[in-house]
């Protein structure tokens, strides 16, 4: 069977797990719980098959990670400056709990909520989530919707929503990656390479400063494939802060055909494998797995810590409701929301 219960619950409610795809190609799961990437099952370029997307063990250890692993995330990716939302003449206030901020969709955002599983098939899933109006301080009741796809090489992730009243929307998916598997330990030894000349500089809790900047001469300049422990290891303010990468990057790619373009390039030359992340969207948020610090454990029963995996999550820029001069999260009635994601592997000689 494809869909399976995966546990329970506090108030007795089924998580159930969705799995998708065959070897030797990527096989997927899926937790109705945040509507969330369990596992990600690929054959490496050396033959090998592993576990690359990083998992906890249960739905309570999900609920009691911050780290948002492996979760569809919204109402707003990123952050939100002061959980202060101008919109439509309005002020909202939106919940905060990363530094006095909004992060992810705060404190009860879309990671912690039971999806509907709407249909199956053994290579699709479709998944939906309704968020009333005022949940988390958003206005407008939004219906957001989840679908992943697999084939021989690929995963692709559709994001979409829809609002019976003015609101923002920003959804991502937060896999953490490893290419050496799961259990490997960090991803020093990656290489990334992201089209884009410019990132958007921070403040030390996340909110932009203003103006993106050159990546030239920082460590942000990942154009050419890049090692992450060279990278997350320069002392430069802006990682000092961060305490690695945890930054937009504004992709300049040029878009193909079907109207996605190349976000970034991960490499392992340990297991000879690629992921080749493509998308529709302006921004690429690189992750390093900065606040991973040995307290939530992994499906194997281990700890994850530091680097252990690399979050690239496509989006809009972060708190762009406080910067008219970048791609707008507004989204009104009667419009339709919509990203698409799609994970590409391939081997490496």
């Amino acid at each position: 069977m494809s869909v399976s219960v995966f546990d329970r619950l506090p108030d007795g409610r089924e998580v159930h797990l969705v799995e998708l795809g065959a070897a030797p190609g990527p096989v997927l799961r899926l937790l109705t719980l945040g509507a969330t990437v369990h596992d990600l099952e690929v054959t490496g370029g050396d033959g090998t098959r592993r576990h690359v997307a990083l998992g906890h063990a249960t739905s309570a250890d999900y609920l009691a990670s911050g780290d948002y692993v492996g979760a569809t995330v919204g109402r707003y990716a990123n952050r939100v400056r002061d959980g202060h939302l101008p919109l439509a003449g309005v002020e909202h206030r939106l919940g905060t709990h990363d530094r006095g901020h909004h992060l992810h969709g705060g404190p009860d955002g879309f990671d912690r909520r039971l999806w509907t599983l709407l249909d199956e098939d053994g290579a699709t899933a479709r998944l939906r989530l309704v968020s009333p109006d005022g949940d988390q301080g958003y206005p407008g009741e939004l219906t957001a919707e989840v679908t992943f796809a697999v084939d021989a090489d690929a995963v692709r992730i559709d994001l979409a929503a829809t609002t019976d009243a003015t609101t923002v929307v920003n959804l991502t998916q937060h896999v953490y990656l490893n290419l050496d598997g799961r259990d490997a330990g960090t991803v020093d030894g990656h290489l990334l390479q992201v089209p884009a000349a410019s990132y958007t500089p921070v403040d030390a809790e996340g909110i932009p400063l203003g103006a993106h900047a050159a990546v030239e001469g920082t460590p942000f300049d990942l154009r050419r494939p890049t090692r992450i422990g060279s990278a997350v290891r320069r002392a430069h303010p802006q990682v000092l802060d961060a305490r690695g990468l945890d930054h937009n990057l504004v992709l300049d790619s040029p878009w193909d055909d079907d109207g996605l373009r190349t976000a970034c390039v991960l490499t392992s030359p340990a297991t000879r494998t690629a992921l080749t992340l493509r998308c529709d969207q302006p921004g690429l948020q690189v992750y390093t797995g900065n606040f991973l610090d040995g307290t939530r454990g992994s499906v194997d029963g281990g700890l994850y810590r530091q680097g252990d995996g690399v979050a690239l999550e496509p989006q809009l820029f972060p708190d762009s409701p406080h910067h008219p001069e970048w791609p707008s999260a507004r989204l009104e009635p009667g419009e339709r929301y919509t990203a698409r994601h799609e994970w590409r592997f391939s081997a490496v000689r």
